[in-house]
């Protein structure tokens, strides 16, 4: 089984630059050059480039011919979401819109003061989801639980230039201290934020049907809403045509609360994500083994 190495695409010089762009030209200006860092790593990065297209061809059934086409078009997305993070947070919010699909369940699960599990995916663009909350849920205080070791160059670059987030921050470390910070969140009925379609190599998994093929996951997320009975909701913030933002939330509806139930249930969702946006799910490795 193919496993993600903990890091995400991009250097510090690629964000500079970008940054520079959009504050000089806009962001059409930005797109623009996207178009061509698009083709390049089709060119350039075949085994993120190879994974794509089996993504289109053999999980979604796609053409050969739309399948090469979509990688492209994938490159290109998950680009363009990455510019509208930064001028989003550089004051260009008000050229975005923003739908809510789902406050009912937020607010529910805050009502009922046991705290709550978010468990989304490497798809979207949930790293925007704190505008959602600053606006519909301001008292709500959110903590992304993270093993995602990003380059820390490009990490502080881009908090210099976005600013400090609303969202907390709990990171996965091998002496367990993420536990009890998870623990204390709860306590105070604040909300874990998981992207729940990736593990580690030291990781506990659990093994599912993902998109017609086996596939393992974490299986620390899972585990603890079974085991502490917390209450559970599938969150996405999908990009659509004209700058518009489209945030779901699901509500996990137990019939019994195990860990393999609800991680069938979580993948009943990201399914249906995925084939409605198949260009913003963000997993450019061999996911399912399909080469190894």
């Amino acid at each position: 089984m193919a496993t993600w190495k903990g890091k995400s695409r991009g250097t510090l010089l690629g964000f500079r630059i970008y940054v520079k762009i959009i504050k000089s030209f806009g962001m059409i200006a930005a797109y623009f050059v996207l178009l061509f860092v698009a083709a390049y790593f089709i060119l350039f990065s075949f085994s993120s480039t190879r994974s794509t297209y089996y993504l289109f061809r053999k999980r979604l059934g796609y053409s050969p011919l739309s399948s090469a086409f979509n990688v492209y078009r994938s490159y290109f997305t998950f680009g363009r979401i990455q510019l509208d993070r930064i001028a989003i947070t550089n004051g260009l919010k008000n050229k975005f819109t923003f739908e809510f699909d789902g406050v009912e369940y937020i607010e529910s699960l805050l009502k009922q003061k046991k705290g709550g599990i978010l468990l989304t995916a490497h798809i979207g663009n949930f790293n925007l989801a704190k505008h959602f909350f600053e606006e519909r849920h301001a008292d709500a205080v959110v903590n992304l639980v993270v093993t995602d070791f990003e380059h820390q160059q490009i990490k502080h670059y881009l908090q210099s230039v976005t600013g400090d987030t609303e969202v907390k921050v709990i990171v996965m470390k091998d002496d367990l201290s993420h536990v009890f910070a998870m623990k204390k969140a709860l306590d105070h009925n604040e909300l874990l934020v998981f992207a729940a379609d990736r593990f580690m190599e030291q990781s506990n998994t659990l093994e599912a049907i993902f998109l017609g093929e086996r596939v393992k996951f974490p299986e620390g997320p899972f585990k603890l809403a079974a085991r502490n009975k917390i209450p559970v909701l599938f969150v996405h913030l999908m990009r659509e045509k004209n700058f518009h933002y489209h945030f779901f939330a699901r509500p996990y509806k137990a019939s019994s609360y195990t860990t393999k139930e609800i991680l069938k249930s979580y993948l009943d969702d990201l399914e249906r994500m995925v084939r409605k946006y198949p260009h913003q799910w963000y997993n450019y490795y061999d996911y399912w083994n399909d080469f190894s």
